[in-house]
């Protein structure tokens, strides 16, 4: 049962990684991007997810880009790292070194190339609950990870582990989603892990997205996370309806490509991105940009 006043808050963008010419982590850029996200209306951030290329950078850059967006946010909003690996004694290192810049809580994805079966998962997030005594969040994403974590599975973690406080539910299976949702316990919160499902998310009783679109588009995504939230479900759907466009876009290829693109377009430089991922190509970028214009995010 998500929760009505959720930890996190209900939108939580996945934060790019904002990269100089010679495509070094740029810190300062990150914590001024923190920064515009939580004053355009986010209510955390998401630092070095899929979006942030995490994949690509190194552990100890990400513990010094966790250490100065805390300070930049000062606790005016939580971030949370993204500390998930396919090898559970790596994570739970990862998890412990994160805590220690301040970060208010994890997400962690399932186990990635190993796939292990359903028991494997479990003893995996219980593991690394039992290890950090910081909140938790599962992420679920089959489609990168090649393996979907059952209902069931989420469910025993929700109720056994009392720092495992919600799920980013990115399996498409709005089935599946709604069987956690039904039966999670008090303050398990479901996030959308689809931008273009977050709507049918809700309305199945989740709290809200962890987004992509929401680095470009904050305002225009939190109005309809509090639309849905307040049980405005007609002006919710037209909400979602315009930005639908841009959400469908964004991932016409590789994440975070387009949604770097974005940023660059509108005003917000972020620079490239590291192999083996490309920037976006005048094509895309042209394309991009018109449905930009077509949403009223760029002018």
């Amino acid at each position: 049962m998500s929760s009505t006043n959720p930890r996190f808050g209900r939108l939580i963008p996945a934060m790019v990684t904002p990269m100089d010419d010679k495509l070094d982590v740029d810190v300062e850029r990150c914590k001024k991007l923190a920064r515009k996200l939580v004053d355009d209306g986010c209510d955390s951030v998401l630092v070095f997810g899929t979006t942030g290329e995490g994949p690509t950078v190194h552990f100890d850059k990400k513990l010094e880009v966790w250490k100065a967006v805390v300070e930049e946010l000062g606790g005016d909003a939580p971030v949370i790292a993204n500390v998930g690996t396919n090898c559970t004694a790596d994570t739970i290192e990862a998890a412990r070194a994160s805590k220690e810049t301040g970060v208010d809580g994890l997400l962690v994805v399932v186990p990635f190339y190993n796939k292990p079966p359903q028991e494997g998962l479990y003893a995996h997030f219980k593991a690394v609950a039992d290890a950090v005594d910081l909140p938790i969040l599962i992420y679920n994403i089959p489609g990168r990870t090649g393996k979907n974590m059952e209902a069931a599975t989420t469910l025993r973690l929700a109720h056994d582990c009392p720092n495992i406080t919600g799920i980013k539910e990115a399996s498409g299976d709005l089935s599946q989603i709604q069987a956690v949702i039904e039966g999670a316990p008090a303050g398990f919160d479901v996030y959308s892990g689809d931008d273009a499902l977050t709507y049918d998310v809700m309305k199945l009783g989740g709290v809200g997205v962890i987004s992509t679109t929401a680095n470009v588009a904050p305002s225009a995504f939190k109005r309809i996370v509090d639309l849905c939230a307040a049980g405005n479900w007609d002006e919710a759907a037209k909400a979602n309806e315009e930005l639908l466009p841009l959400m469908h876009q964004l991932f016409t290829t590789a994440n975070p490509i387009l949604i770097k693109e974005a940023l660059n377009l509108a005003g917000f430089p972020v620079g490239g991105l590291r192999l083996p991922l490309l920037a976006a190509t005048e094509e895309e970028s042209r394309d991009l940009a018109q449905v930009m214009r077509a949403v009223g995010i760029l002018q």
